[in-house]
């Protein structure tokens, strides 16, 4: 399912952003914020954890999206009891999704050591990683603009 997000990750994707650095730059829209050091940071988690090729940077960079919305960022703030259940089910699904389709949910493997499948593999699994996270904070009780709806 291609989209005008679809489409707006391939650019992020075409301008030098990595897998980690694009969910966050979408959640950080969708709260109406922005943050370059987050974002930079961000590029910690490329292409397997500072490129040696562990797991996919949309995996890790998922469970830090789903952190920015339901973990503790200040001393008066209670970090939400569910979230490492969201991280897992994540993980979970990741391992379904990507895990079994290239036999590891590592940067290597999914890219096959060929950066040539960056362009082709990426973009449809920073997507679906990006509609699971929404799913899954959806479920949550989340809506994306951050507030809690319980």
């Amino acid at each position: 399912m291609m989209n005008e997000e679809f489409f707006r990750m391939v650019e992020l994707s075409y301008q030098g952003f990595y897998c980690s650095q694009i969910l966050i730059m979408d959640a950080l829209e969708n709260l109406n914020k922005s943050n370059e050091d987050l974002v930079r940071a961000m590029a910690g988690l490329a292409g397997g954890i500072g490129f040696s090729g562990k797991n996919c940077g949309s995996l890790t960079g998922g469970a830090c999206v789903l952190a920015l919305y339901a973990g503790k960022g200040s001393p008066q703030e209670k970090e939400d009891p569910r979230l490492n259940l969201m991280i897992s089910e994540l993980v979970q699904w990741f391992e379904e999704e990507w895990g079994k389709t290239y036999g590891s949910i590592d940067c290597q493997d999914i890219l096959e050591d060929n950066p040539q499948n960056r362009l082709q593999r990426c973009p449809q699994i920073i997507f679906q990683t990006n509609e699971k996270i929404k799913e899954i904070l959806t479920a949550n009780g989340y809506n994306l603009s951050g507030e809690l709806e319980e």
